[in-house]
């Protein structure tokens, strides 16, 4: 029996022991669920403080003051609302190209000739004048050569003289054979009255006519030697007239031995020294003409409906970025890139100052055609757009003139109300629309409401709301 006994004891013992160990465990437990409840408590209150935050930004104001308690008994149960005022504007901004500027006009200057450069006076960035003599050739050869063209010119020349002098002999000549001839006439003449009369006899009579025969004969021999010897001088004035070009053109070259700026500009690039050898199109330097500045842009085939030669351009250079300057569409490429799908084209920007250069930064505007509009936020719509700004499926369509219904806020007696205005709508990008008609620039409107609106209910403006100028 005591055996007995003493074994209940120990069971009982193990199992308030077992019963202890199970209480701490549980509590252990309870504990861990606790710190988790915890946890989670602060985060479901860090969110609920979120989006309590995220609530009231400013894009839902109105709605925010509409929600918050108490917020229309304030203001004697008007509406909050967002209110804009109407502005004119463009509905898609024009997009902007980049380029290089680059001269109007490149030149390179090249030899004509052959020679040794002698002298180089410019370098690059130099500024040159049309004109102005900016290197020099070895023209010893040129320079002889214009010699013996003018020593041969100057023989035909004597030739000619020569010539001119036997002429005025051969007239001469001339001239005696016609006095002799109206003397052998005369006496020829004479004669034959004298046989008539019987006074001399025939032969002297047929002397006579002979004479005058042959002075004849003299006269016509002097005049085809005056026809020969003008013959001989039209054939040295000839060829007088041709060393005269011959001359003309040594000369001609051995100025080519001077090379001179062919425009005003500035020097680009410098290919050769003094002392090199050139030949006929070697090239010297390069001359760019900074009168004008040309940007090339390549512009998207999709843009190119838009565009128009002579059209203004508004260019920016990061170089001088408080200055604009407008310019004009000179060339639109006919040929577009193949894989690209970009048109080049060609812009020319006035340099009065000289202070362009080239490889500068420019950022190309093209003016548009497009009529500045009122522009509203599609928000405002109201009625046939609804509330939330979001147009149905019949007012979207591109193409047509469209309706909506926009809240334009008077204010009586120190009072905001608004009244429905009926609007034309145009075309619409980037959460706004365009306005045609039934809204002026100046009005203003609700841009944004908690909720529906009627006519002449009255409102509060919220802080966000524009106030006119």
């Amino acid at each position: 029996m005591v055996l007995e006994g003493h074994q209940q004891l120990k069971v009982s013992h193990s199992e308030r022991q077992k019963n202890k160990d199970c209480f701490l465990r549980q509590l252990t437990m309870t504990s861990e669920k606790m710190q988790v409840n915890r946890i989670l408590i602060a985060s479901v209150l860090g969110v609920g403080l979120l989006t309590g935050g995220c609530g009231s930004l400013p894009k839902e104001s109105a709605e925010a003051q509409s929600e918050r308690p108490g917020g229309n008994q304030k203001r004697g149960g008007a509406t909050p609302v967002d209110a804009a005022v109407a502005r004119t504007g463009v509905l898609r901004q024009d997009p902007e190209y980049t380029g290089s500027t680059i001269p109007f006009r490149t030149v390179s200057l090249r030899s004509q000739v052959e020679g040794r450069l002698l002298a180089l006076n410019v370098d690059v960035g130099d500024r040159v004048k049309q004109g102005q003599i900016i290197a020099q050739l070895d023209d010893a050869l040129l320079r002889t050569a214009q010699n013996q063209a003018e020593a041969e010119l100057a023989a035909l020349k004597s030739e000619v003289a020569r010539t001119n002098a036997q002429i005025s002999n051969a007239r001469a000549q001339v001239a005696s054979a016609q006095a002799e001839l109206e003397q052998a006439q005369a006496d020829a003449q004479r004669q034959q009255k004298l046989l008539k009369e019987g006074a001399i006899a025939q032969q002297a009579a047929e002397q006579a006519r002979t004479e005058a025969r042959t002075a004849t004969q003299a006269l016509r021999a002097a005049q085809e030697q005056v026809r020969t010897e003008q013959q001989v001088l039209a054939a040295a004035q000839g060829r007088v007239v041709a060393q005269q070009a011959v001359v003309a053109e040594a000369k001609e070259r051995r100025s080519y031995a001077r090379l001179t700026s062919p425009i005003t500009g500035a020097v680009l690039e410098k290919l050769t020294e003094p002392g090199n050898l050139l030949q006929p199109g070697n090239e010297a330097l390069k001359l760019g003409d900074f009168s004008r500045v040309k940007v090339v842009v390549q512009v998207s085939e999709l843009e190119l409906g838009k565009l128009r030669l002579g059209q203004p351009v508004k260019v920016r250079l990061d170089a001088f970025p408080n200055q604009t300057y407008t310019g004009q569409v000179t060339r639109i490429s006919p040929a577009a890139d193949t894989t690209a799908r970009l048109v080049p084209v060609e812009v020319v920007i006035p340099n009065n100052d000289s202070k362009i250069g080239s490889g500068l930064l420019a950022r190309v505007n093209f003016e548009s055609q497009t009529q500045a509009r009122v522009v509203i936020p599609e928000t405002a719509l109201q009625g046939t757009e609804g509330t939330s700004g979001q147009p149905d499926k019949q007012t979207s369509r591109q193409g047509e003139n469209r309706q909506g219904t926009v809240f334009v806020v008077t204010e009586v007696d120190g009072k905001a109300k608004v009244a429905p205005r009926s609007v034309t709508l145009g075309e619409r990008a980037d959460g706004k629309v365009e306005v045609l008609s039934g809204l002026q620039p100046g009005e203003r409107f609700v841009a944004r409401s908690g909720k529906p609106l009627k006519d002449g209910e009255a409102v509060s403006l919220s802080i966000l709301s524009e106030k006119k100028s």
